[in-house]
C-alpha cells in the first residue's frame, strides 16, 4: 500500500494554528471522521488518546504518528497536519512536534499496520524530505512532496 493511497485533500491540513496535543488529536479525529459515516469522531478521539497513554507517538526530529484502532473501521485511513508552531507531544528527544501523519487502522489489521508505520519512519528519517514538507503551504504540495518521494523509494 501507498501511502498517498492512505491521503485524501480534505484530510490534509497545512500550517494549522493548534497548540497543544488534545486539541490537535482532536482535530485529527475529526478530520479522520469526515466523510466517513460509520466512523464517530469521539470513537477515533478515544482511541488516539489511549494509544497516546501507553507512550508518546512522538518519533523525534518534530514529528509524530498519531495511531488508533477502530471497530468501526474498514480500511486504514491517514491525517496530515502540520503545525505553525510545534506543541509538546512528548517525544523522547523533548522536541516540540510541528509534523503528524495520523493512522486510523481497521482493529484486526496488524501487518499492514506495521508495514506502514515502517514505511512512515522510513519516509520521515529523510531530513531532506521533511524539511521540504515543513516548507509547504498548501494541502496539494504536501501531497506532491509525498508522490515524489514515494517514486523515488
Amino acid at each position: 500500500m501507498q501511502l498517498t493511497d492512505l491521503l485524501t485533500l480534505d484530510r490534509i491540513n497545512c500550517c494549522d494554528q493548534t497548540s497543544s496535543k488534545k486539541r490537535v488529536l482532536e482535530k485529527i479525529s475529526g478530520t479522520l471522521a469526515a466523510k466517513q459515516e460509520s466512523l464517530n469522531k469521539n470513537t477515533i478521539f478515544d482511541s488516539l488518546i489511549s494509544r497516546e497513554r501507553l507512550g508518546s507517538t512522538g518519533l523525534g526530529h518534530g514529528v509524530a504518528i498519531p495511531h488508533g484502532r477502530v471497530k468501526e473501521c474498514n480500511q486504514t485511513i491517514g491525517a496530515l497536519f502540520t503545525l505553525e508552531h510545534g506543541i509538546d507531544f512528548g517525544a523522547t528527544d523533548n522536541q516540540d512536534v510541528d509534523l503528524l501523519f495520523a493512522l486510523l487502522i481497521p482493529e484486526n489489521s496488524t501487518d499492514e499496520h506495521l508495514q506502514i508505520l515502517a514505511k512512515l519512519a522510513e519516509m520521515f528519517s529523510d531530513t531532506k524530505f521533511v524539511a521540504q514538507l515543513r516548507k509547504a503551504r498548501d494541502a496539494k504540495t504536501l501531497l506532491d512532496e509525498i508522490r515524489g518521494w514515494q517514486a523515488r523509494h
